[in-house]
């Protein structure tokens, strides 16, 4: 499923998903990262729905994120808040390290969602149209590695419905026959992976790609939508990194627990920052996630408003007609 941002120019949809990423990646404040995982799974669910949504989040990242947060106070035992003494290593698990962990988890499951939304909105072809004139080689090598992982799967999905087809099913075969089995799957997708990488790779030399001179046919153009979106992400974006260079989105784990705005264990953050400095970043970093949703919403209102004003005028225009009509046999 495409939304309205999607059809953006690609210039938005890749400074977009980079701030989101990066700030997602780099600061490390519980609120920002709330607010980041509930802007990846709103713009999630418009894209995929919501049922695939939580398919991803339940059975794919949410064990990693748990799997993360345990790993982390069981090797790294920084802090000073002990919680849970192991005696066979001899080392205290704290408190500080248990919720770093959980910080740690929680941004590669939001990263893990943000991901899912990118792989819509930035096809291969935008990310060329990008990156191809500046670096050819590179923007292709990055194309074809980030859609690897989909075709992959969608490959896979293909060679199982046929081997099934054909009585070679691994769900219903023993033990030594699914492995026979898995590795000709696996042998009959690396080979197809490989002729489609050969096949693209030969296609884009018969085109000239890379070549000096080479003029390149493109769709998208910088409209007046596109002016307006672009305004309002530079703006937010500059707001939310003023914020942060403050300390506004202040956060430290070791050797104990400080944030910006908060008071825990008795301690506050020593970033130096307003508090309604504080708020309106956060509420920056809201609007700048929620910018594609709010914009598909608003494309679909005006849709829905301009189609009850042309039935409007239809109908209108058939009493109008029918009005001569029976004016005409009156006559």
């Amino acid at each position: 499923m495409k939304d309205a941002f999607s059809g953006c120019h690609p210039i938005l949809n890749f400074f977009y998903f980079v701030t989101v990423l990066t700030f997602t990646m780099f600061v490390q404040h519980p609120v920002f990262l709330l607010i980041s995982f509930v802007g990846a799974v709103i713009y999630g669910v418009v894209l995929n729905g919501w049922k695939r949504v939580l398919r991803m989040n339940l059975l794919g990242t949410l064990p990693g994120l748990l799997i993360v947060t345990l790993l982390n106070p069981a090797f790294n035992h920084y802090g000073v808040t002990p919680l849970l003494y192991l005696e066979n290593s001899g080392n205290w698990v704290t408190l500080e390290a248990l919720v770093y962990g959980l910080v740690l988890g929680s941004i590669l499951f939001i990263m893990i969602l943000w991901f899912s939304c990118y792989n819509h909105v930035m096809t291969s072809d935008k990310f060329i149209y990008l990156f191809g004139r500046i670096i050819p080689a590179m923007s292709l090598i990055l194309s074809m590695s980030l859609r690897f992982v989909p075709e992959f799967i969608s490959r896979l999905d293909v060679i199982r419905s046929g081997q099934k087809y054909i009585g070679k099913d691994i769900s219903n075969a023993g033990l030594i026959r699914k492995v026979k089995y898995g590795l000709n799957m696996l042998s009959i997708l690396v080979t197809w992976s490989l002729e489609n990488a050969i096949e693209t790779a030969d296609s884009m030399k018969s085109r000239g790609y890379g070549l000096k001179g080479r003029t390149a046919f493109s769709v998208y153009h910088f409209d007046k939508r596109d002016r307006f979106a672009g305004m309002a992400l530079l703006s937010l974006f500059c707001i939310v990194l003023y914020g942060c260079l403050r300390g506004a989105a202040f956060a430290d784990y070791n050797p104990r627990i400080l944030l910006a705005g908060m008071t825990v264990q008795g301690r506050k953050a020593p970033a130096d920052c307003p508090l309604s400095l504080s708020i309106v970043t956060f509420a920056s970093f809201t609007a700048f996630c929620l910018i594609p949703p709010l914009i598909d919403l608003s494309e679909k209102f005006a849709f829905g408003r301009s189609r009850k004003e042309v039935g409007k005028e239809i109908s209108v225009t058939y009493r109008e007609i029918y009005k001569e009509l029976a004016g005409e046999k009156t006559e």
